[in-house]
């Protein structure tokens, strides 16, 4: 399916190490020369860094790459209780850097929730709080008014969030991942075993209600948001899968009408993971888009 080599679960495991930040146990990978320019990668909601096992090693032949599972995600902590944000999780990042020494303008390639938090690190770029290079967004709700969420999502963030998140397993996985992967690039059994596995880790389905709470926060947080993005001096890309039902085609068309100079990709017949699902196609698109940065250089 994918068309590139993976990195077997396993695998991407046992490479992983991690960070203290705030007393909560943080997995993180990077790969790639130190002198290259740094690349961070964010991964969404409710999967992991694993998300990007396909383009790991190409984009690592080229950058220097960086990526966690954030905080209440894959193999990091999920302490119960916590008020997760999608501004801690930017903070998140930014201690990450800072740990690895990591100064330089960056990159950064992000999907779904980590679009959100890549949202907030352009509107930090702004303020003078962080660096920024450039930044791709793959399927994700930039703006509120365009972003479906699928019905688990709705029910988690209702007041039967808890027991909804105590209830969800493999099957139900599945069952919202065949809704939201193209028709033809659905995942496969040991793919969901492997997603599951990250989701379950360290009890996750038991915070899926307190994660959830960044479909309001996205709100609060639009205008800001929207102000970065139409402000320039940050390169940007979409690239988008556009048979998703939930930041597909429909919030294409919103990115064209709200950003000036629209720099957009559409994926015939992918989904919402088209980083999964159309690997190859991600990787030549994003690589095109850094080459064009470089021939402005």
């Amino acid at each position: 399916m994918s068309g590139l080599a993976g990195i077997a679960l396993a695998e991407w495991r046992a490479r992983s190490r991690e960070l203290d930040f705030r007393g909560h146990a943080i997995r993180y990978w990077t790969a790639g020369a130190a002198s290259a320019e740094p690349l961070l990668l964010i991964h969404g909601f409710p999967t992991a860094s694993w998300d990007w096992h396909y383009l790991w090693r190409p984009l690592g032949e080229r950058y220097q790459l960086i990526a966690c599972d954030m905080l209440g995600f894959g193999d990091s902590a999920k302490p119960r209780g916590h008020a997760y944000s999608l501004l801690e999780q930017a903070d998140l990042q930014q201690a990450l850097l800072r740990h690895l020494g990591s100064a330089g303008p960056l990159h950064v390639l992000a999907h779904d929730y980590g679009d959100s938090v890549a949202q907030e690190l352009l509107a930090r770029h702004h303020e003078g709080r962080i660096q920024l290079a450039s930044c791709v967004f793959l399927n994700g709700g930039l703006f509120p008014e365009t972003h479906h969420p699928v019905l688990v999502q709705k029910l988690l963030l209702s007041p039967l969030g808890p027991l909804v998140g105590r209830r969800f397993n493999r099957h139900k996985l599945a069952a919202n991942f065949a809704k939201v992967f193209g028709p033809r690039t659905q995942p496969s059994a040991a793919e969901l075993d492997d997603f599951w596995s990250l989701i379950a880790h360290n009890d996750g389905p038991a915070v899926m209600h307190r994660l959830i709470r960044y479909m309001p926060e996205r709100r609060v947080q639009r205008e800001r948001w929207l102000a970065a993005m139409q402000r320039g001096g940050v390169p940007l890309r979409l690239i988008d899968g556009a048979v998703d039902p939930i930041s597909g085609a429909h919030m294409v068309a919103r990115y064209r009408e709200l950003i000036p100079a629209p720099d957009t990709v559409l994926l015939d017949d992918i989904g919402h993971y088209p980083q999964i699902e159309a690997p190859a196609l991600v990787l030549e698109h994003y690589l095109a888009f850094r080459q064009a940065l470089e021939q402005v250089k």
